[in-house]
């Protein structure tokens, strides 16, 4: 499918050389003093990993050479993941060694399922058929949230796929569904409604709950995650006294974990939603010193925003694979903090920044972390201090 490409390797190897790949950008790109790297922490789980898998219906399931060859007649119909290069092509999965059961078992009821109802899977090309996506999300409270996206509202056809998928899993806390018209699969700018259960699921990290909507991010590998938030937790040595800034906070995941150890902290996050979902995890563990904000950060984080706020003593930020504005990185330096914690997906663009940020903070310690076994991406800590 293209998608854990690097599972011809022993998980030793792929290690060795995800933690080769930080050293390379950062050496590379970075163009500073760097301290030696730490061992790049492992996954506690290389299969079964995930919580959250988006499978695509297609009218145009991939056939093998030998298939089309073969010039017999195939069911086109597929249901799994899209073939690199060919964004109408679908690998029909039959078992994903990614998420944990029962989600291979509801994909594959869909499929059945679907098919005797002889519901239309969707052709992108000709926006033609009625099944688009399926997305399952797992947590480790074992609750599972199901959402199929629909092209067209044909509500009988619906009711009976939704009520048949809930009869053979009465264990599904949240099964929702939305009709997507538009010619791309997103739905975060859709409307996604509740068919039976609740529109959430909740997740636990040590003693924090968190609430999980449909359009919520959370990191994919939960173990993994918290993983990361224990050590940037650990590596920020926060004081009580602090003032923490936790850049690109999304849900507020971060934020919450290293509230108790401050004074207050404060998340700043570009998607509306994700704040929504951070102020109710802040009322759900009743946290009293954390502050959420929406907006661009290059725009929030301004003079304007410091003028009515402490500065910080510490910055937290963990941006998207591009990498942070550099508009972003000159009002971290006006800041003066006394200690940055960059979290990066991307090491290439963290080293980027890196360089930016050189000639007034230096590198301390450098913490890899896979996130996602099987394929090439890793996960970066970068500890940074200010130069006296």
């Amino acid at each position: 499918c293209g998608g854990c490409k690097w599972q011809n390797l022993r998980y030793e190897k792929q290690l060795l050389f995800k933690q080769k790949q930080v050293c390379d950008h950062l050496t590379r790109i970075g163009k500073t003093t760097l301290p030696e790297i730490s061992s790049i922490l492992p996954s506690s789980e290389t299969e079964f990993y995930r919580n959250k898998l988006e499978y695509t219906f297609s009218n145009k399931k991939w056939l093998t050479l030998d298939e089309i060859k073969s010039e017999k007649a195939f069911d086109r119909d597929g249901l799994g993941f899209h073939i690199p290069g060919a964004f109408d092509k679908v690998l029909d999965i039959e078992k994903c060694y990614l998420q944990k059961e029962p989600s291979n078992a509801i994909r594959d009821f869909v499929r059945e399922k679907s098919k005797t109802l002889n519901i239309p899977y969707f052709d992108i090309r000709e926006q033609t058929g009625l099944l688009r996506n399926l997305i399952i999300r797992t947590s480790s409270t074992n609750e599972i949230m199901v959402i199929l996206s629909f092209y067209k509202n044909e509500k009988e056809i619906i009711n009976n796929l939704l009520s048949s998928i809930s009869k053979q899993f009465p264990e599904i806390t949240s099964l929702m569904y939305v009709i997507n018209e538009k010619s791309n699969d997103t739905i975060l700018d859709q409307e996604i409604l509740l068919f039976k259960g609740r529109d959430h699921i909740f997740e636990v990290m040590e003693d924090l709950k968190f609430k999980i909507g449909p359009k919520s991010f959370f990191q994919t590998n939960t173990l993994q995650a918290l993983k990361l938030y224990q050590k940037v937790r650990e590596l920020a040595h926060i004081q009580k006294n602090d003032i923490v800034y936790d850049l690109y906070t999304g849900t507020g995941t971060i934020a919450l974990f290293i509230a108790k150890a401050c004074k207050h902290v404060y998340g700043l996050e570009y998607v509306p939603e994700a704040i929504e979902d951070a102020k109710e995890n802040t009322r759900l563990n009743k946290i009293s010193n954390a502050t959420f904000f929406s907006g661009d950060i290059k725009e929030l984080l301004t003079e304007t925003f410091f003028e009515s706020r402490p500065m910080p003593d510490i910055i937290i930020t963990d941006p998207p694979r591009a990498g942070m504005h550099p508009d972003v990185v000159n009002q971290l330096l006006k800041t003066n903090a006394r200690k940055i914690v960059y979290v990066s997906c991307n090491s290439a663009t963290q080293a980027r920044d890196l360089e930016l940020l050189n000639d007034f903070y230096s590198v301390d310690i450098i913490q890899p972390v896979d996130m996602f076994p099987h394929t090439h991406h890793v996960e970066n800590i970068l500890v940074l201090s200010r130069k006296i």
